[in-house]
């Protein structure tokens, strides 16, 4: 008897090599964003794209909120070229994310998603900060 996991036979060892190495192209995950924030490593900018309100009630220490709605070429241009973005939003049942990088990745723009977002974040035992961001940040402000 065959197992439901063993019908569909698992892809060829070179092509499972291709999409799971193409796949972390896209995508990064809660521990390597938190590792890198509490190591003061900012090589790539966090974006809440959620409402305002939702950022407010608890959010990714050290992220910044811009709604996916709100992601335009002029709002993008304030950042440097070649800065990379990564986008959360509530969780795996939340397609917020995957539409802040679309529309990232539609202006030309380097893009990851954090899987698991919120829900992953407080999955991992990380905390959330509080409080409603402050205004249209650039990225000089964002910096201080």
């Amino acid at each position: 008897m065959t197992s439901n996991v063993a019908l569909v036979p698992a892809a060829a060892p070179v092509e499972a090599l291709q999409h799971f190495s193409r796949k972390l192209g896209f995508e990064t995950d809660c521990w390597d964003v938190h590792d890198a924030l509490s190591r003061a490593v900012n090589d790539f900018v966090l974006l809440d794209v959620r409402s305002p309100t939702l950022y407010a009630g608890g959010h990714v220490p050290g992220a910044l909120n811009l709604p996916h709605g709100k992601i335009t070429a002029r709002k993008m241009a304030e950042w440097p070229e070649g800065t990379l973005f990564v986008t959360y939003c509530a969780g795996p049942h939340c397609n917020g994310a995957d539409k802040g990088a679309l529309r990232l990745a539609q202006l030309g723009l380097p893009v990851k998603l954090m899987i698991g977002g919120v829900t992953g974040w407080l999955d991992e035992g990380f905390v959330l900060a509080t409080g409603e961001a402050v205004g249209d940040l650039t990225p000089r402000q964002a910096a201080e």
